[in-house]
């Protein structure tokens, strides 16, 4: 069984979570992997993530850049289409794996479908909330295959019509890289950014789509907020959605402040090391709600964007105004958590990712896809 297995990433995000899928296949001498990069990871502006690739050293890795000036999400759609639709007709692959609730999972379902190419999705029947709701909804009835990381999600897809024989529960891959050996320590971390703080706090705050009328007034509250607060932070970019720009010129007014570090990005790895050892998170990632818990980390989640995944008891939600923001900062250094439990798999995703593949059955999943009524 010699199979070609496409991957996509459009974020250092997504590419967080496939990572170790990517790696363990790479080993494999029955399969051929391809990886299209697009998305945040070729704008210079949010760090330039393709590096981040490279270093990995993966045998096919192809650049395709998809940014649009009109920075319009459907544009956005439109053109990566183009771009993967190409260059699965120089490639060939057997199956496509997308990841969450991004634009280009979208494209990459899409041109799947519609080219009679097993669609794979890593993460389908979460709540997301906001449009990442619809676009993470509408890529799950585009695939063939789903990947989930827990039984409640596996349940959301039979219920949505999805065959029980297609859904393999493997966890989220990004816990494997979590608790791996391979983590840098926090002195390593901490010298390769420059970062001079013994505590510190992570800031990373996303603009929500269907707010982006109001993400300007969001990112003056947001930044209002921390400059009245006392504690060090290290700030992390938005990803590149609609209202973006409003975030970033904001945190241009932090660089001249002792107490702020600014990146547009971090290794995943470099990441991870800072997030087990900082004091809190504070803004509105899912690494607040999915990463954090796992480290024992206490959240400040704002606004939205997360509000049907902040469901963990611990998770001190505010709304978008600067007085509850500072309230919840005044509070977070008494604030104490229990580590979640395993909601979200045991650090094996990879290797049930292979064993998934390794399946004969798999491959002989129906390319016409069939609703099932509960």
């Amino acid at each position: 069984m010699n199979k070609k297995i496409l991957f996509l990433t459009g974020t250092r995000a997504d590419f967080g979570k496939i990572k170790s899928l990517i790696s363990i296949l790479e080993n494999q001498p029955n399969f051929e992997v391809f990886v299209f990069v697009t998305g945040m990871h070729l704008q210079k502006e949010y760090g330039y993530t393709l590096i981040e690739i490279e270093r990995c050293n993966f045998k096919n890795v192809h650049t395709f850049e998809n940014h649009t000036h009109e920075t319009t999400m459907d544009l956005t759609l439109a053109k990566t289409i183009e771009g993967l639709s190409s260059y699965c007709k120089n490639v060939h692959p057997d199956m496509i794996l997308v990841h969450g609730d991004r634009v280009e999972t979208l494209a990459g379902a899409i041109v799947g479908s519609l080219n009679n190419i097993l669609v794979a999705h890593i993460e389908g029947g979460e709540l997301s909330g906001t449009v990442d709701e619809l676009i993470r909804h509408s890529v799950s009835k585009l695939s063939h295959i789903h990947f989930v990381s827990n039984e409640e999600a596996a349940k959301r897809l039979v219920q949505m019509g999805e065959m029980k024989s297609s859904i393999y529960t493997i966890g989220s891959p990004d816990i494997d890289i979590m608790f791996s050996n391979d983590l840098p320590t926090i002195e390593v971390a901490k010298e390769y950014y420059q970062i001079p703080f013994d505590q510190f706090g992570i800031v990373m705050f996303h603009p929500v789509t269907t707010e982006a009328n109001d993400m300007k007034h969001y990112a003056q509250n947001f930044v209002a907020a921390l400059q009245n607060d006392s504690h060090n932070y290290v700030v992390i970019y938005p990803n590149n959605d609609l209202g973006s720009q409003f975030i970033i010129d904001e945190y241009s007014n932090l660089k001249e402040h002792s107490r702020f570090r600014i990146f547009p990005s971090l290794r995943f790895e470099y990441f991870l090391t800072l997030l087990k050892n900082s004091q809190f998170i504070i803004g509105n990632s899912s690494a607040g709600i999915r990463e954090a818990p796992y480290y024992g980390i206490p959240i400040i989640n704002i606004g939205t964007r997360q509000q049907n995944r902040a469901v963990h008891a611990d998770i001190i939600n505010v709304d978008y105004s600067e007085v509850s923001i500072l309230k919840a900062l005044n509070s977070i250094d008494s604030h104490k958590i229990q580590k979640s439990n395993s909601d979200f798999g045991k650090g094996n995703s990879a290797q049930l990712f292979l064993e998934s593949l390794k399946d004969s059955s798999i491959w002989e999943v129906n390319h016409q896809k069939q609703f099932r009524d509960l």
